[in-house]
């Protein structure tokens, strides 16, 4: 399953961990998803949504 927010679209970013020897191995970060059950068209429905969109209000819970 994509680790990807159903109201916003963000997705996992990408970079390097850096040891303190300098050795670089690739790495992500996650989204923070939650299973929330919304209200959507009326009705309710469960979606994966970032904390960031729960937080700020996007989503309506049901």
């Amino acid at each position: 399953m994509a680790q990807v927010c159903e109201i916003c679209g963000k997705g996992p970013q990408f970079g390097n961990n850096i040891s303190h020897a300098h050795n670089i191995t690739k790495r992500r970060w996650n989204v923070n998803l939650r299973p929330v059950k919304a209200k959507v068209e009326g009705g309710a429905k469960k979606l994966r949504v970032c904390t960031s969109c729960i937080k700020s209000g996007k989503v309506v819970k049901a």
